[in-house]
This record gives C-alpha cells, structure tokens and sequence, in this order.
C-alpha cells in the first residue's frame, strides 16, 4: 500500500508540474499578444506622427517598419506557443487520467480491505461461540 501511495504522490506531481507548464505557457501568449498590441499602437502614432501610411513610401518611418517586424516576429512566437499549449494539455489531460486510474485502483483495494475485515471478525464470532 505504500508503494501506491508514492506512485500516486509522484503521479499528482506530475500532474501539478503540467499544470504549471500549460499555465506558463498561457502566461506567456498573453504577454505576447499584449506587447502585439503595444506595437500596433506604437506603429500608429509613429505613422499619425508622420502623416504616412503607405509602407512602400520612401519616408515611411524605420521605427515604425521595425516595429512591423517585431509584431509580426510575435505572431510567429505565439503560433508556436499555441502549438505547444495544445500538445502540453494533451499531456496533461494523459496525466490525470493516468492519476484517476490509480486513485480508483486504490480505492477498490482499500473497499476490498475493508470487505475482509469484517468477515474476519464474525469468523472470529463463530469460533467463539463454537469454542466456548
């Protein structure tokens, strides 16, 4: 019973450090998209600024062309880390269901146990009977 009781530890351990992996990764697509949105604001000031909108124009702003590349890069990040959240919550979801059949398997030996007992006890009820 003990060795069950250290598979089922481990198991919840594995389960929480998923967990904790999929909420960073979470934390880390929010940060993205919010410095995404910074830069979008960024790129429309420095083009009000500039009173050009046209990317293809000579005097477009460099700062606003590199902020360009920089949000676009984060799109690219975030699509990666969506891909990864998506795998990592697989396994999660493998984790605790991994978890769930081991906490049902020790339950069924725990009731099992305590089938037993009584049973040993009103054995034990006849044998006193018979005995005395």
């Amino acid at each position: 019973m003990k060795s069950r009781d250290g598979v089922i530890r481990l198991k919840r351990f594995e389960v929480d450090e998923k967990r904790r992996k999929v909420a960073d990764i979470e934390s880390m697509i929010a940060e993205f998209n919010d410095m995404a949105v910074d830069l979008d604001r960024q790129i429309a000031v420095e083009q009000e600024r500039a009173g050009i909108s046209d990317v293809n124009h000579y005097a477009y702003p460099t700062f606003a062309k590199a902020a360009m590349q920089r949000r676009d890069n984060l799109a690219v990040s975030v699509a990666g880390l969506e891909a990864k959240l998506s795998a990592a919550k697989g396994e999660l979801e493998e984790a605790e269901e991994e978890l769930r059949k081991i906490e049902a398997l020790q339950g069924r030996e725990t009731d099992r146990g305590r089938e037993v007992e009584p049973e040993a006890g009103f054995g034990m009820i006849g044998v006193a009977r018979v005995a005395g």
